[in-house]
C-alpha cells in the first residue's frame, strides 16, 4: 500500500516522501497515529502544495542540528558510578543517564537519538554519537569514574 510520510521516520523516509508499506502497517499503526496519509491522488496534490514549506521546515532543523552539534563538540560529561573488582561497574551507564547529564549542562537532548549499541560497563572515556537530524550526527565524550 503507497502512504505519504507526514513526519521524517528513520526506518521509511523523509517528510512528504511516498512510501511502499504494508496494508496492515499502514491501517493499523500509520495512518491511525498520524504519522502518514493514504497515497490517493487528492492527498499527493495536497502535498505537492506543501513541498516548500516542507523543504524550509527541513533547512531549519538541519541548520538548528548543526548549531547543537557545535555546541556539544567541547562538552566532556562524567558520570560516577559504583565500581566493583577488576573496575567493572555494578550498574550501567545508559543512554537515560548521558541524556540527563546533558540536560543538566543545559543542552537538551531526546535519550532515543543518543546511539549506544550496548549500555557502558566500564571505567573510562567514550565518544558517544547522537544523531541530531538525518543527515547530522554529532559526539558527545563520555568519562565514566568510579564513585567516591
Amino acid at each position: 500500500m503507497k502512504v505519504i510520510l507526514k513526519q521524517d521516520m528513520d526506518e521509511l523516509g523523509l517528510e512528504g516522501k511516498i512510501v511502499d508499506v504494508a496494508k496492515g502497517y499502514a491501517r493499523n499503526y500509520l495512518i491511525p497515529k498520524g504519522l502518514a496519509l493514504e497515497a490517493t491522488t487528492q492527498n499527493i496534490k495536497l502535498m505537492e502544495m506543501q513541498k516548500k514549506k516542507i523543504e524550509l521546515n527541513r533547512i531549519k532543523a538541519k541548520e538548528v542540528a548543526m548549531k547543537i552539534k557545535d555546541e556539544m563538540k567541547d562538552v566532556v560529561i562524567t558520570i560516577a558510578q559504583k565500581v566493583g573488582e577488576e573496575e567493572k561497574l555494578y550498574g550501567s551507564v545508559t543512554s537515560m543517564d548521558i541524556a540527563g547529564q546533558m540536560e543538566a549542562k543545559g543542552i537538551g537532548i531526546d535519550r532515543r537519538k543518543i546511539i549506544l549499541d550496548k549500555p557502558i560497563k566500564s571505567l573510562g572515556e567514550f565518544d558517544v554519537p547522537i544523531k541530531l537530524h538525518p543527515e547530522v550526527t554529532g559526539t558527545v565524550k563520555v568519562v565514566v569514574v568510579p564513585e567516591e
